[in-house]
């Protein structure tokens, strides 16, 4: 690997490469050949928050738990690819579902945020305008 490049951004292209359908079979196998010989700490997706930068630690396990509840609701992902995203949500003690819809109830900040938005949005019609400022007068929320 080149000097001054960034070992976990190298990881990073090199697996974009291994599940892009648009590359090779050689190029694939270059690409995990590469990745098998790098670091592991740039090559697997832990979930350990023993990194030497606490802070980072729990962003970065939410991207990563994040990452595979979007695989979870991507359609282009295969039934393995879900299958790992469910056991490592399991794991994680994280649902599949939304967090919103975890409690059964829509959140009132979010529902009265959308409200607002709809009213200044431009492709929205008046109907719909007149509706959410409706909402929004009702509920003291303007």
């Amino acid at each position: 690997m080149s000097e001054g490049k960034n070992p976990e951004r190298v990881a990073a292209g090199l697996k974009a490469a291994i599940h892009n359908p648009n590359t090779s079979e050689e190029a694939r196998e270059r690409a995990t050949e590469r990745l098998q010989g790098m670091d592991t700490q740039y090559t697997d997706k832990d979930l350990d928050n023993s990194s030497a930068n606490q802070d980072n630690g729990d962003h970065h396990r939410n991207q990563v738990l994040g990452g595979y509840k979007a695989t979870l609701h991507n359609p282009s992902s295969t039934e393995s690819a879900r299958a790992k995203a469910r056991d490592v949500l399991s794991e994680a003690g994280v649902g599949e579902e939304p967090m919103n819809q975890r409690s059964g109830n829509p959140d009132p900040e979010r529902v009265a945020a959308g409200h607002r938005a709809a009213t200044k949005n431009p492709n929205v019609s008046e109907e719909a305008k007149q509706n959410s400022a409706n909402y929004l007068e009702e509920n003291d929320e303007y």
